[in-house]
Formats: structure tokens, sequence, C-alpha cells
């Protein structure tokens, strides 16, 4: 397979002049020249990230303000022509669940316009049995619903391939328990975007995709941004491909956009996408108040916090805050990432579902901007290991979740294991962070105690909050 080596010569100078150019529209006062040892070092980050076999291509913008400090394409966008990927990055990409933090402004535009509540239930605005649950609009927006999440379902494979109303997958999704009563957990769920979608559809008048070209990226300046119809026509769109193991790829398995909807079917580009983090994080697309509440996490019913706020995860990573969303659809991930207190940018798209994916190569791009995280101080755990081993269980993504944690050496070890896998995972590796808490990387391990007891477990993540009982005996 030729498209996961280093581009030629002839094209590594076109992406050199193709970062030049870019700075050659920006206004005068505002350009910033990087330095030539720190674009060197990423743009060799991305040339051996895209050595990878099972990476056709990706495109890659870091900008820092006004200074662009890499703006390049690297690899195939089409494996079966062998054609390049566009060295000024203008390649489009399928961008996933990126989506979702703009199904999230265009829900906060139209509160801001009084034709949403945010406090009401969702079914004020769309038919849906919820078993006599109240749901609010805002429940949605953080996957605290409840609901259960379509992609989830095994039905869901035989219907992907179809254009059928949309409704049809509400009148499957309504004859599925709930995974928890609404906001007492957070597990990451597509059907909540869904429905926001036709929300958004309800109250505006408009279909989803014209609200979002009109109210969204025609104001931002997102060109080449739109709705990704398999049968469009764009000039430059990656194709997109599915790894099939270390070395393999094949081509994405079909899916018709009617389902990944609001949850995941726009299609964007690195410049684009660069733009919205300018104009979202800048105050030129939601008034502050809804800015805020876009960019907040709410606690859940008990007052446990999450990462997750509305479309966007917002947490601390290495001491540096971050404004982030991943997406990841047949064929192609992607990564968006906003560094407030730097003002940086990262957008990463790759037409491949390979590992280790866009997050991962953003993290080393940051890293080579900003410098190494800091690293959490030690802390020993002084008391009683033993009071914590046990098995401990409850509804995951997609799938039951049990964390069985064991003293080995003196030290609590924590293993996973999905109910779909047949063994448990290696064992974490996990610092002590005090009190009744243990991490591994954004991953959170926080016992429960009640009477005296440890009773639960809770797994934090990024865009998760998984209770889980421990198992009597």
């Amino acid at each position: 397979m030729s498209g996961g080596g280093a581009p030629s010569p002839a094209r590594a100078g076109a992406a050199a002049l193709a970062a030049l150019a870019l700075l050659a529209v920006q206004p005068a006062a505002s350009r910033g020249q990087p330095t030539r040892d720190l674009q060197a070092a990423l743009d060799s980050a991305v040339q051996q990230y895209v050595g990878s076999p099972i990476v056709p291509g990706v495109s890659v913008a870091v900008v820092r303000g006004e200074e662009v400090l890499l703006r390049r394409g690297y690899g195939l966008v089409d494996l079966e022509w062998d054609v390049a990927t566009p060295a000024d990055a203008g390649a489009s990409y399928e961008i996933g669940s990126v989506t979702k933090q703009f199904t999230a402004a265009a829900v906060l535009l139209l509160a801001e316009e009084g034709l949403v509540d945010l406090d009401a239930d969702f079914t004020d605005y769309v038919a849906f049995d919820t078993g006599g649950r109240t749901i609010p609009v805002r429940r949605l927006l953080d996957h605290t619903s409840g609901i259960e999440s379509y992609t989830d379902m095994p039905v869901f494979g035989e219907l992907t391939p179809f254009t059928l109303p949309r409704d049809t997958l509400l009148r499957l999704v309504e004859e599925e328990p709930f995974d928890f009563e609404p906001g007492t957990a957070l597990i990451y769920n597509n059907t909540g975007f869904f429905v926001l979608g036709l929300i958004v559809e309800e109250v505006s008048g408009q279909a989803y995709e014209d609200f979002v070209a009109e109210r969204l990226f025609e104001p931002a300046g997102m060109d080449d941004s739109y709705y990704c119809h398999h049968e469009l026509w764009r000039e430059r769109r990656a194709h997109g491909y599915d790894a099939v193991g270390p070395e393999r790829l094949i081509r994405a398995r079909y899916l018709d956009h009617t389902w990944p909807y609001a949850a995941g079917s726009l299609c964007s580009t690195v410049d684009d996408l660069v733009k919205w983090n300018q104009a979202l994080h800048g105050g030129d697309v939601l008034g502050p108040e809804s800015y805020a509440a876009m960019i907040t996490p709410t606690p859940l019913v008990d007052g446990s916090p999450v990462r997750y706020a509305m479309g966007i995860a917002n947490q601390e990573v290495g001491g540096r805050r971050v404004l982030a969303h991943g997406g990841g659809i047949n064929g192609f991930t992607s990564h968006l990432a906003y560094y407030p207190d730097e003002e940086l940018s990262v957008v990463v798209l790759q037409n491949s579902t390979a590992p280790p994916g866009p997050a991962s190569l953003a993290t080393d791009l940051v890293n080579l901007v900003l410098g190494a995280p800091d690293r959490p101080e030690p802390v020993v755990f002084e008391g009683d290991p033993s009071r914590f081993a046990g098995s401990y269980t409850g509804v995951g993504r997609g799938a039951d979740l049990t964390v069985i944690v064991s003293v080995e050496d003196g030290d609590l070890m924590f293993r996973q294991h999905d109910a779909r896998a047949p063994e448990p995972d290696e064992p974490m590796e996990t610092l002590y962070r005090g009190g009744l808490t243990w991490s591994e990387g954004p991953t959170r391990l926080r016992f429960v105690e009640e009477g005296g007891r440890v009773t639960e477990l809770r797994f934090e993540a990024t865009s998760a909050h998984y209770v889980l009982k421990r198992s009597e005996g």
C-alpha cells in the first residue's frame, strides 16, 4: 500500500510555500513568524505519524493567536488513485462527533432567541416516550439523559445503509430501557444530539444543514464546510478508509448520512475549524451567558462533577485548560482543541480509523509548542488498601463495565472488564491522587463510602461518569 509514506521533495516544498501563503493573507500587524526549529519539529512529528501504513493522510493546523505554526496536508486523500493530500491543507474530511459543538451552538442560538427553553422537557418539541420521565433539553447536550444511544444498539448496523424517515430511529430507541435515571450518570450518547437536530428543525423551520450553514458556517467564514451527503461532489474531498489490522485498510463501510445527522454528519477542513475556534471562543457566535453555559459542565444531581459541557469537553490536562472534542465515523477520525490561556488551536483530520488517532498526534504537537505538561506530585496512600478490593459493576457505553480491584504488593490494582470481552484488560497504571481517588491519565477512579463502607466506584473520564456498584460477597 502506497499511502503512508513521507511526501516527495516536491510535495514537501509545496507544503512549505503553502504555510507562508496563509500568513500572506493575514493583516501585516498580526503576522507572527514561527521559529524554524519549532516548525521543523512539528512537521517532523506529523511526518513520523503518517509513516504508518494504515494512516493514508492527515491535514493539520496549529495556530497560536494569529501565528500559524503549522498548516499542511500529508500523505494521500485517495489511495486508489494515489492522490496527494493538498499541501495547503485544503482537503475536506468527515469530522464525525466534532459536529456536536455546532449542534450545541445552534440550540443555544435558538435559546437566545427565546425559541428553545433549555430547562423544558425535550418532548415539548419532539415526540418521544420517556416512560413518564422529565428530561430537560440541557440533559441531551451533556449526555446525562439516560436514553439509550442508538449507535450502541445492534439494530443500528442493519439501519445504516438505508434512507428512511428519521422518526424510524426514535421509535426503535423508545423500545430500549434507560441506561440510568436522568442526571445520575454520564454515558456518551448520540441519540441526544440526533434529537437536538430535530429540535433545531422544529423551532427554526429550516433543515438542520441549512440552519448550520446560514447561522454558523457563513458568519464564521467557513466556506469549505458542509453536510456530508454521500452523493455530493466536492473538489478535494478526502476518501475514508477503515483499519482492519496493523497493516491493512479497506474502503470505509457505507453509512447513509440520514443517521449520523446532528451527532456527526458535518464535513470541514482544518482552516475552517481554526476559523470556528476563533469565532466561537472569541465571542462572535454566542452571547457571553450562552458561551459560558456551553463550556461549563453541569454537575450530576448528586453534585458529582463532570467534564463534558454542551457538545464540548472542558478539562485540565497537565495544568492546562483545554476545550476539545474528537470525532470518529466510518473511514475518518478527527480532533479539534482550543487552549484558551494560550489562544492555541490544534486541528488534526485523518482519513482512516487507524490508531493511535488524531488526539494522540494533537497532544504531541501541543507538547512541542507548550512544553511537556506538569506531572502530578506523587502522593502516598497510608490507609488499608484491602477495604477497596472487590468487583464494581454498572452500565458503561454499550455494555456493562466491571472494574476488578485487588491488592498486589501493598498497592491497589485496577482491571477493566467490558462485558463484551472474554477477559479483563491488563492492569491500569494508576496514581493515588488523595482522598478516595486514583487516576490513570485523564481517567479518575473515585470510591464512594456509605456508613463507613465502600459501596461504589465512580469511573470518571472526559465524556463518561459511570456509577459502578460493589458486588456483594
